[in-house]
């Protein structure tokens, strides 16, 4: 049965599955990532589970899988197949398309952001099913952004393509590691909530779901800094809104299990604060913590059905004649080096 191997690699676990042609998932398995054993150790892990994985496939299913993908976090050069930087993984550009193509016996590898892939897979399969642009926003330990278009998760020209999460909704804030003060994600961030109702509460312990569950039980200073994060979000969305007038929001991560303790206060903020631009419909993303594996799945299936990897091609360069003065011929480039 024809199939690919679809693997999202977090800072503490790897999720994985054998996904058929119609999207079906044929296997499913979770390993450690090892991280505290470094980086080397990471990459070896997940060479070893592809390896395992592509095993199993040709056990139970008679072939080797046809493709594989694989989503993981940090900055990711897509067009290279190089995860460039990792701070979750201690990675510092890593060739993982190549070492993983050669560990699967040379069959094609996509590399994706991870929630640039969850994105692809919440658009396509997941909550935003049939928005021909959406914006896709998960609020976890930091936050980021995929940006949908047709069918397909815009990388950007450098893969830094919907990093909402240092848009500076403060400014003057609060010190952020990107470099800059007052970022997103220093305020709305599963994280930045724990943090700020756990010096609320005094209970250094406490985490954003703590915050939320008080917030449902009327506790008047965790609504306090529940306003204060979801005004922030929506500072920070309606910039978007503003730039990308998405026809679908999809909010997921971990705070958005708070439900409608979120959302209800979230939409009355965002529609506070449009003025000419449309509001999106706001959905809860649809596909939890499945959406990166699932996402890469549907790279795999992508990359198999355009024939591989998108090569590069080789430039020419014009040989202009020894006899040619480029000053005096108009038809010659004088920028062009002459043979």
């Amino acid at each position: 049965m024809k199939h690919v191997i679809a693997l999202d690699v977090g800072g503490t676990g790897m999720k994985a599955a054998l996904v058929g042609a119609e999207g079906k998932l044929l296997y499913r398995a979770r390993r450690p990532t090892g991280r505290e054993r470094g980086p080397e150790a990471v990459t070896t892990a997940v060479l070893d589970f592809a390896a395992e994985l592509r095993a199993h496939g040709v056990s139970e299913f008679g072939e080797p899988a046809v493709a594989a993908g694989v989503a993981v976090p940090g900055i990711v050069d897509d067009e290279r197949g190089v995860a460039v930087y990792s701070a979750n993984l201690g990675w510092r550009d890593v060739p993982l398309r190549a070492r993983l193509s050669e560990r699967l016996g040379g069959v094609p590898v996509a590399l994706g952001h991870d929630v640039r892939t969850g994105g692809l897979a919440e658009g396509r399969i997941g909550a935003g099913q049939g928005a021909d642009r959406f914006l896709f926003v998960p609020l976890g330990t930091g936050i980021a952004g995929a940006i949908g278009i047709d069918g397909r998760v815009e990388a950007g020209a450098h893969g830094f393509a919907g990093e909402i999460g240092h848009v500076v909704v403060r400014p003057g804030g609060v010190d952020c590691p990107c470099g800059q003060r007052g970022c997103l994600e220093r305020y709305a961030s599963a994280s930045a909530v724990g943090l700020a109702w756990a010096a609320a509460c005094g209970n250094p312990e406490a985490d954003a779901a703590d915050c939320a569950r008080a917030v449902a039980a009327g506790d008047a200073r965790a609504m306090e800094v529940w306003q204060a994060a979801v005004d922030a979000l929506a500072d920070g969305l309606v910039t978007a809104f503003t730039l990308l007038d998405p026809r679908t929001l999809i909010i997921g991560g971990g705070l958005a299990e708070a439900g409608p303790t979120l959302f209800d206060p979230l939409r009355r903020a965002l529609r506070d604060r449009v003025t000419f631009q449309k509001l999106p419909s706001v959905v809860h993303a649809g596909l939890g913590d499945n959406a990166g594996c699932l996402g890469a799945g549907l790279l795999a299936w992508d990359l198999h059905a355009a024939g591989g990897p998108r090569k590069e091609p080789t430039p020419v360069v014009p040989t202009v004649r020894d006899t040619t003065d480029p000053s005096t011929d108009p038809s010659v480039d004088p920028s062009i080096p002459r043979r």
